[in-house]
Order: structure tokens, then sequence, then C-alpha cells
């Protein structure tokens, strides 16, 4: 058994068995968890966490003065985010089960066996550690640290690419030159375009329009609007999109799926700032700010001819790449306490916190969908929650497994060192040691999480281990 890393904030034994304390004290820094209080009276816990933070407390159930049962309760209440173990000598399930919907985090009967208790605590303190890890950002990100007056408070991040980010729409905010946004599906281009919009300071609205799916009459009717009569069924004047975003801007989104005769339209606005509503022989000026969208590749699109480039260098003038989530997990435990948080509140039910292992899952997880991907999965894992503060793993593992998720290793290190091999021996490793090198490459990923690793490969728990034994029996050979 491995040492537990020494914690700052303590662990509180309250028994009232006083070799109970002495000896559970002992264990926990014989194992390297030097901050240890130790209460025989129950009636002092409330008040001392009242004056001190603390990191985990093991309550005993059956005490004197005050029972673990009247006190968990008012724990969970007032100090949600201190994981509660309860370490009690009665062995009742119904005891167990309510101790557990109460909202402990685990339940251990006397005598405890060491490894057990020190691998109860261990996690408590991991799940303790996550708990303020994801407060603290919390606080940094609401807590207006920004020096943009909540111009960017609906984007969830920490990452030092969408803070540079943030920095260039603060620079190019009073241009009024069009600006392009890319990335894949489910970033949140709509939030930047909407970031940008604040940040200019425009008096006029932030005019939204999915261009995706409209012929070239509808995107003229839509966006120019058009004159009473213009057409069989124009019983009225129609004021177009372009108008509506009057001194303000005008997002364009999925700009990619434009027909070609829409785009020369589009063309036409951005060189000249002035466009004809149907039926109108009188231009109309224009000063909206054009911001677009699309998760497509345009210039791949200009290669096979299905977009202008004429149209894209003006779209262009100033450019943004929103990168995927796979490429800033560090952003993962702060979307996942923001979300959780948010479907909590919609859905009425009390807060919720996230296990330590899901962080590790969701962090070897691709997310094709991106962040509203991860959204959709954190709202459903909440849909689906019946009892407990902790959310539950499994919705998130069957919506991994539904999307067939590989690991992205094995078209990466994987492929480099299996290249590697043919590059120096002149022959492929053989099928054990390419099986060694993919399990190597999912415990690295998942952080030695054996459990995850086996879900990643496609494996149960056991085979995996029998796996790694054999390997290990080989490698002693």
């Amino acid at each position: 058994m491995s040492a537990t890393t020494s914690n700052t904030l303590p662990v509180i034994l309250v028994d009232d068995e006083e070799e109970v304390l002495f000896g559970s004290s002992v264990l926990l820094k014989t194992f390297g968890i030097s901050s240890v209080v130790t209460m025989s009276d129950g009636n002092a816990l409330l008040p001392y966490l009242a004056r001190n933070e603390c990191g985990v407390v093991v309550l005993d159930l059956l005490m004197p003065k005050i029972s673990g049962l009247q006190l968990l309760p008012e724990i969970i209440q007032h100090y949600p985010e201190i994981p509660v173990v309860v370490m009690t000598a009665a062995q009742n399930v119904e005891t167990a089960v309510t101790c557990m919907k109460e909202g402990a985090f685990d339940y251990l009967v006397k005598p405890v066996e060491e490894s057990r208790f020190i691998s109860s605590i261990s996690r408590a303190i991991e799940v303790r550690s996550l708990r303020k890890q994801v407060n603290n950002l919390r606080a940094c990100l609401l807590g207006g640290q920004r020096s943009n007056n909540g111009t960017f408070s609906e984007i969830v991040t920490n990452h030092p690419n969408i803070e540079a980010i943030f920095q260039y729409i603060l620079a190019l905010a009073h241009s009024d030159e069009p600006v392009l946004i890319t990335g894949e599906t489910g970033v949140g281009k709509g939030l930047f375009g909407k970031a940008i919009h604040q940040a200019s300071k425009r008096e006029g609205e932030l005019v939204t329009v999915n261009v995706a799916g409209l012929d070239d009459n509808m995107f003229s009717d839509s966006l120019f609007g058009h004159q009473r009569g213009a057409f069989s069924g124009a019983d009225g004047l129609r004021e177009g999109f372009v108008a509506k975003a009057e001194n303000g801007s005008l997002f364009l989104d999925e700009i990619g799926d434009l027909t070609k005769s829409s785009q020369v339209k589009l063309l036409r606005l951005l060189q000249e700032k002035n466009y004809y509503p149907l039926g109108s022989d009188l231009p109309r000026l224009s000063n909206a700010r054009i911001i677009t969208a699309t998760n497509l590749d345009l210039r791949q699109l200009i290669a096979e001819n299905k977009f202008r480039q004429d149209l894209y260098f003006r779209l262009s003038g100033h450019w943004i790449e929103i990168p995927p989530l796979r490429d800033r997990i560090e952003d993962i435990p702060l979307l996942l306490g923001f979300f959780l948080d948010e479907a909590c509140k919609a859905m009425n039910k009390p807060d919720l916190e996230p296990p330590p292992e899901l962080i590790t899952l969701l962090s070897t997880y691709s997310f094709p969908g991106n962040v509203r991907e991860m959204r959709s999965m954190i709202y459903d894992a909440v849909t689906r929650h019946r009892s407990g503060s902790v959310i539950g793993m499994k919705s998130f593992k069957k919506a991994i497994r539904a999307n067939a998720f590989s690991l992205e290793a094995d078209s990466n290190q994987v492929k480099e060192q299996i290249q590697s091999s043919l590059h120096t021996t002149g022959r492929f490793p053989t099928l054990k040691q390419a099986e060694n090198l993919i399990i190597q490459e999912a415990l690295r990923q998942t952080g030695g999480n054996q459990g995850i690793a086996a879900m990643l490969l496609g494996v149960s728990r056991p085979a995996l281990n029998r796996r790694l034994m054999r390997l290990k029996t080989e490698s002693a050979l």
C-alpha cells in the first residue's frame, strides 16, 4: 500500500472510544496524513467546523451525548464540501442505507481493515481537494477578475489560449471590419460572437441568423426584407435582419453552407455597405458589424469551388479559431462544476458533486461534440440521479461507449512507437509488444486508473488485471 500524500486540511476523528481515536490517529499519521484532530464528544464538532476548515470527518454513529445520526445531516447541510466517512460497529443494512442517503461519503464497519480505512480516507481527501479546486476556479471565473465588465462571463474557461482570444477580441472590438469565427461543432462560437458584440459597446442589438438551409430567395428576404407587393403573398412591408441590426451586429451562423448566389449578395453588402430590399429600387445603407461563424474549412470549400475566395478574404479580416475541448482539458473540472450547478438549479435538485474519477474519465474522452456535448452529458446524468450528494458515473460511461470512443493515442503516440520499431529494427513489433504499448498508453492517459483504462480498451477490469499480471510475469523472466 502506498503512503498518502500529506494534506493541509485536518482529518477529524469523532468517537467516544479513546482507544479507537488513538489507533486511527496513529494509523493515519503512519501513512502520511499528518494533520489529525480527535474528539471524544460529538457536541464539539459543529462549533469546531464553524471556526476552522476541515478536510474529512470520520464519524462514529453510536455516541452517548449526541449520535452520529444526528450530526450527519447537520454536517451535510451546513458544510456540504466536507466528505463524511461513517465508522461504526452497527452492522445494519438499513442504517448504512440511511447514512448514504443522507450524504455520507463512505460507511465502514468496525473493526475496519487497515487498507480499507486508509483507502477510504485517501479517496475522501481527493474529493475534498477536487471540490476546493473547483470552487477556487469558479470564484476566479465568476468573481469578476477580468477587466472587461462581464463581457466574457458566459464563456467558462481558465485556459491560456482562450484568454489570449479574449485579449484579441478586446483589441478588435471597436473595428468595423467583419470577424470570422471558426471551430468545431459545439465549441461555443455563438458565445464568442455575443462577446464580440458586447465588447464593441454598439448601441444596436445583436441579431443572429442561421443561414444553413436558406435558399437564395429566403436569404434575400430574411436579410434584406421586402416591400409590399414584392412577390405573391407579400401583403405588407417586412424589415430584414440587416435593418434590425442597425448600429449593432449581425451574426451569420453556418456561413460555410451559404449558396453561391447568396454569397454574391453578402459580398456586395460587405463591399458597398448597402442593400436593396426585395421590390425596392432604392438602396438602404447599413452600418451593422458583420460577424460570421462556421465549423467547415472555408479554404477547402474554396478549393472545391463551393465558396468564393473574395468573400472569404472579406470575412476573415479578423479571424478567431476556437480550440476544441480535447485541446483544453484543463477546462474540464471547471466546466463540470459549472454545468452541474446549472443543471441542478434548472431541475430544482440539491447541489451535486463529481467523484474524482469522473474528471479522469472525461479527460480521456475526445468530445467530438465539444462543450455542448459535455453539457448534454451532465444534464442527462443529473436527470437520472436519484439519491446522494455525488453524481454517478454510469450515464457518462454509457454515453462515451455509445459514441464509439477510441484512444486518441492509437493514431499518435502508439503509432509513433510502432514506426520507431520499424525504423530501428526493420520489422513490426509482435502482437504482445503492441498490446503492451496500448495498455501502457491507456494507463498513462487515465493516470493509472485501471477501471477507466479497461473501459477505454473495451475489456473488463479483471481481464485487464490478468493481462497486467501476465506482462509483469513475462518481464520478470
